[in-house]
């Protein structure tokens, strides 16, 4: 059996060390547990900060914040997949996802591969578009890496479990405008086509799923959505945060998606 931790944090825009903070009390708090990997959301450092960015960029080994990350994967002996920050290479820039392993090492990188510049996003004004899928064998199994906006091509999660994906982690800061939030008809709506997505990866691959995502205001526009889950190849909800600051913790078998992928071979 893995443990599995996925972090929800409603990060500080711009303030990299309260919000590192906020990650280690949570991975502090599950420490007496069985700690085999750690998630964190999409931009958990800094927020949604989009006009800033580039300026708030870590170079390419993800600078102070992914230093602190390896600190607490060593203190806390666990793999770390920290969420994203956004990397400066050159003169490009990326929404990057990076992995620590247990000694506190950076073993993987994923690069978001699709962008958000629909329905008013703007994504690609700022980063530029990563190139490969990323699959990385840590000391308890196989991960595949995708990014918030990858969930809705199918075929990108397809190509991790053909590359050996047994848990898939999605780090995540999926935001919907403060209106949808607040009417209770709307923020169903679009909870409920979230979950399905998710539980759709999961199921189409026969992997567990893990989603780590921010949550409340963003700013006076936009919330995130919350909603982080554990999923089973099954799709089965293992478990599922709401719209607040918290963690999520289960334990994960393994052989079960090797048994179902010998019975069921869909990828």
């Amino acid at each position: 059996m893995a443990g599995i931790l996925s972090i929800q944090i409603n990060p500080t825009l711009g303030n990299k060390e309260l919000n590192l903070k906020k990650v280690e009390h949570f991975i502090k708090k599950y420490s007496d547990k069985k700690l085999d990997l750690v998630v964190l959301p999409e931009n958990f450092s800094t927020g949604a900060d989009f006009v800033n960015f580039q300026k708030t960029s870590e170079n390419k080994f993800g600078g102070g914040t992914i230093a602190k990350i390896c600190e607490f994967a060593q203190k806390y002996k666990t793999n770390i997949v920290a969420g994203t920050v956004i990397e400066k290479d050159g003169d490009k820039f990326y929404n990057t996802a990076f992995v620590v392993n247990r000694e506190g090492e950076i073993v993987a990188k994923y690069r978001k591969i699709h962008l958000y510049n629909y329905l008013g996003g703007n994504e690609g004004d700022f980063v530029d578009v990563g190139e490969d899928e990323v699959v990385i064998d840590l000391d308890f199994g196989k991960i595949g890496l995708g990014i918030c906006f990858d969930i809705r091509f199918p075929n990108h999660f397809t190509k991790l479990a053909q590359m050996g994906a047994q848990i898939i982690v999605l780090p995540t800061g999926w935001l919907v405008p403060n209106e949808i939030y607040s009417d209770k008809q709307s923020f169903k709506f679009a909870r409920d086509m979230w979950i399905a997505m998710a539980r759709t990866r999961a199921y189409d691959n026969l992997a567990y799923f893990v989603i780590s995502n921010q949550a409340g205001r963003v700013n006076n526009d936009l919330c995130a959505l919350g909603e982080s889950m554990i999923i089973a190849p099954t799709s089965e909800v293992l478990n599922r945060a709401e719209h607040e600051q918290c963690a999520i913790y289960s334990n994960v078998d393994l052989d079960v998606v090797k048994y179902y992928r010998s019975v069921l071979p869909i990828v």
